[in-house]
């Protein structure tokens, strides 16, 4: 009995052809979810003329100023909650949206206004340290995702929690 080498190989590549083929239909099909993920997404969000091709635009452009951006609540027993506002301020010409608002933990949750804050106004973001099972030194961050530049802001929430008594 013969042994048919080009056979075989005329088969492997007819394989290999095919599976190019899937991989290339998978990743298609993984791009378009993330596009339609996208399309949900305002993109008011992300313009900013200043960030294009045209540095000299006289566009509107919000500010972000934060009064304090980094609080020390001292110290804490653990298991205790620790509540801060921040007062922040557009100080620009352009509204102030705040796409997104990020604790560096589980344990740092902040609220944050989900309106255009306009020209001249402030707003108020709230965020809350839970200490349960967080005993020693904390230095927690929430990452502020604006339309200003830069668009990212970072405030800071730090203290000392003492541990429980076992």
């Amino acid at each position: 009995m013969s042994f048919n080498f080009k056979a075989w190989k005329c088969l492997d590549l007819v394989i290999m052809l095919c599976l190019l083929l899937c991989f290339m239909i998978s990743c298609s099909d993984a791009v378009k979810s993330v596009d339609e993920q996208n399309d949900r997404l305002s993109t008011d969000l992300v313009k900013n003329n200043k960030s294009l091709n045209n540095p000299n635009s006289n566009s509107d452009q919000p500010i972000i100023e934060v009064v304090d951006d980094e609080f020390d609540f001292g110290e804490i027993k653990e298991g205790e909650n620790v509540i801060h506002e921040y007062k922040i301020k557009n100080t620009g010409t352009g509204d102030l949206l705040i796409s997104s608002a990020k604790g560096s933990c589980g344990c740092t949750v902040p609220e944050w206004p989900k309106e255009p804050i306009k020209a001249g106004e402030e707003a108020k973001i709230k965020v809350t340290f839970n200490s349960r099972g967080k005993p020693g030194a904390q230095n927690k961050r929430v990452t502020l995702m604006t339309n200003a530049i830069p668009n990212v802001k970072i405030l800071t929430i730090k203290g000392n929690v003492i541990p429980k008594n076992k």
